[in-house]
């Protein structure tokens, strides 16, 4: 069974291999989990043993008729010994199961986060987490039922057989062996028959589900067009379609249970005759009858389970291998080996002569420079596409330069560890995500462990204070998925107060306060101003209004500087920035 399933993913011996560690940190609870499943199968198997002490202690004249009462004591034993050792296995082997769930699900969380910004802009979430969570519940699934279906299984096969060979005629094995690789090779057969049918089960539930929470996701879309009813009858067609691949599912389980119900019949009623005919030959008992018939249904109970467990361990070994695969992608920005610690209150930034290209096909940046001096204020202004954000990708380190480099106080970022530069540069971008999470929890983020008072402060700086003190539940509201529960100028503002907290020497504002008032808007640039006077500050910015202050403004496109200067000499120029401003203050 075993080598049909692993050849079937190709790659199921290499999962394996992939697990083994984390099973193997407990050792020690494997090893007594498996003494504790031997000596549960050989409580099992001795069973009809004294089993058949019973019978053929009780098959005597009524006038020679006495209590066994050695055997019935000895068949009690082996009974609790038998469920007792079985649950002490689960028990020590619980832990063995969770615990590598856990750490697998620690290391791919840590894993996913170390990857590089690239990854995740391409990957697709939903598939993602579906990714390691079918992954995860494949790794429990496949020790559970290793350890606890298929060991013991053939454990207990491998004993029966021994114990029939031993006390009678080889044929009464032979025959035993004969059915249950028969009713392995039926079951295995049709239940690869069968999964074309759950595969189909699957895509068309996949493809209703979906549709489904479209037109749900989509409410007010539905109703301004009226097309209730529509998507109702577009859910029921796919609806009736996994109706009739369920039926024909159902129908093949059906055949399945009959033609394995008469595997298992004939197979009895096959030793069964050869032991009447034992018995009436004077070679076997009536015990011994109760004894092979016994043994045979043993068998049977966990062998019931084989289509399941077949089934199911080929899709957690494929589940277990998308998980795995996730661990193969490397790190596309890396700290060097010797990557130095930045520690600095000021900051010196340079963008010398930077190319860089997201695609080969599409070059972003040309041979682009600037000088942000330590404690000065420069705002980068263009139209869309003009690589402005593409900077901030690049000073925080999320890309490498395909020429060029970026330093800070004359050290190229490349040779300072990542966590040390990110924790010198705050960021409020233009569109803010928050955790679902409390108000207190998404400004404190941006220095975990901060107190009330220090959380309090930053968000009466960022004017947000008296907003959150008129909600219900003040700083412990929460804020909904993505902050949905916050229009998008209090979100700002929240995002404003948590860089605030962080407190870095390097601000940069993306578009900082395009979600405000106008009202809001002054109060917070004001606000804004007073921060950077003691930072090195980058502003990205579409509305030319927020940046007449800085200390200089680069005007780019296609990657390039085509002008610089302070507002005043780059209005006087006449140039790009001037038809911008004008058409801007038009508007």
């Amino acid at each position: 069974m075993s080598t049909s399933f692993l050849s079937t993913s190709g790659r199921g011996l290499d999962t394996i291999r992939s697990l083994l560690p984390y099973v193997w940190r407990f050792k020690f609870r494997v090893g007594v989990a498996l003494l504790c499943l031997v000596l549960a199968k050989l409580a099992t198997v001795a069973m009809p043993l004294w089993l058949k002490q019973i019978v053929d202690s009780l098959n005597v004249a009524p006038s020679l008729l006495v209590l066994p009462v050695g055997a019935l004591l000895g068949y009690g034993l082996v009974r609790l010994a038998s469920g007792f050792f079985g649950e002490l296995r689960d028990a020590l082997f619980a832990r063995v199961t969770q615990g590598a769930v856990e750490r697998i699900s620690t290391q791919i969380f840590a894993h996913l986060l170390q990857l590089s910004l690239r990854f995740h802009m391409d990957r697709q979430t939903g598939g993602l987490s579906r990714d390691i969570e079918r992954g995860t519940k494949g790794v429990s699934f496949l020790l559970n039922f290793t350890v606890f279906n298929i060991l013991p299984t053939l454990l207990e096969l491998a004993l029966v057989t021994t114990i029939l060979l031993w006390r009678y005629d080889w044929w009464f094995a032979g025959v035993t062996l004969f059915t249950i690789a028969i009713y392995i090779c039926f079951t295995l057969f049709f239940t690869e028959k069968r999964l074309r049918y759950r595969r189909t089960m699957n895509q068309l539930d996949s493809r209703a589900n979906t549709q489904a929470m479209d037109a749900l996701l989509n409410y007010e879309t539905v109703k301004y067009f009226g097309n209730e009813d529509y998507e109702v009858k577009r859910y029921q067609r796919q609806l009736d379609k996994w109706v009739q691949a369920a039926v024909r599912n159902q129908l093949s389980l059906n055949a399945l249970n009959v033609g394995q119900g008469a595997i298992i019949s004939l197979g009895v009623t096959a030793l069964l005759f050869l032991s009447a005919e034992q018995v009436v030959a004077g070679h076997m008992t009536i015990g011994d009858v109760v004894l092979v018939s016994a043994f045979l249904t043993q068998l049977y109970a966990p062998l019931n389970f084989l289509g399941f467990v077949y089934r199911e361990i080929k899709n957690s070994l494929a589940d277990m291998e998308r998980m795995f695969a996730l661990f193969a992608i490397q790190q596309e920005v890396a700290d060097q080996p010797c990557a130095q610690e930045l520690s600095s209150d000021q900051a010196d930034i340079r963008f010398e002569q930077l190319s860089f290209a997201y695609d080969d096909r599409r070059q972003i940046l040309h041979d682009f420079s600037l000088h942000i001096p330590a404690g000065h204020t420069v705002a980068v202004v263009g139209s869309s596409g003009a690589g402005k954000s593409t900077l901030v990708r690049l000073l925080f380190r999320f890309y490498d330069p395909s020429l060029g480099r970026v330093t800070i106080n004359g050290q190229d970022i490349r040779t300072l560890t990542q966590q040390s530069l990110r924790s010198h540069i705050g960021m409020v971008p233009q569109d803010t995500v928050l955790f679902n999470d409390t108000i207190f929890h998404n400004i404190a983020y941006g220095r975990p462990g901060a107190t009330q008072e220090e959380v309090v402060a930053v968000a009466r700086a960022a004017r947000i204070h008296d907003f959150i003190m008129g909600l219900p539940d003040a700083y412990q509201t929460m804020v909904g998925e993505r902050g949905l529960k916050l229009s998008g100028g209090e979100k700002q503002r929240v995002a404003i107060a948590r860089t605030l907290l962080k407190n870095p020497p390097i601000l940069v504002l993306d578009e900082a306060t395009s979600a405000l008032d106008s009202r809001t808007e002054h109060a917070i640039q004001e606000q804004l101003a007073e921060i950077a006077k003691n930072r090195t500050t980058l502003i990205i910015a579409h509305r030319l209004s927020t940046v007449t202050k800085a200390d200089k403004i680069i005007v780019m496109e296609h990657g390039r500087v085509v002008e610089e200067g302070s507002h005043a000499c780059l209005l006087e120029k006449g140039g790009v920035y001037a038809q911008m401003w004008h058409i801007q203050h038009r508007t």
